[in-house]
């Protein structure tokens, strides 16, 4: 069995966090205080912690023609999944730094992918294979 990561992120707004992470992405809410917030994040444990000073702060490499946003966090979804969340997204008007689409198309990496950013300018990437067992091939 996969074990849960735990990832702690800067967030400028806590209202704003639970909007986007709890509303918006349906993540349940776990422990919090004044200063930070848990997220049950696809079985993942996200800590927003409250930084009020927090800048979007974007580097971007090239990715099969796109520009990627350097650093962000995300989840493989199953692909139906995936699907699912894109136009849940798109029906909430969802700004997408690159749009839902296929990466890599014809190749061993073949994905679905797409970039957003949380209110606090944290990228975020969701991506589904068709086949699971290609996602570290070469």
């Amino acid at each position: 069995m996969l074990q849960p990561f735990h990832l702690a992120i800067p967030v400028h707004d806590l209202v704003a966090a639970r909007e986007f992470y709890g509303e918006l992405f349906g993540c349940a809410e776990g422990r919090s205080s004044a200063e930070w917030v848990d997220f049950d994040f696809f079985g993942h444990q996200v800590v927003a912690h409250l930084d009020p000073s927090k800048q979007k702060h974007v580097h971007h490499n090239e990715v099969d023609g796109h520009d990627v946003p350097v650093p962000h966090f995300g989840v493989v979804l199953e692909w139906g999944a995936w699907q699912a969340l894109a136009e849940r997204l798109r029906g909430r008007d969802t700004r997408f730094e690159i749009e839902p689409g296929i990466r890599f198309a014809g190749q061993v990496g073949e994905q679905a992918t797409m970039f957003l950013y949380d209110p606090s300018g944290n990228a975020l990437e969701f991506k589904a294979f068709k086949d699971p067992s290609r996602l570290f091939a070469k």
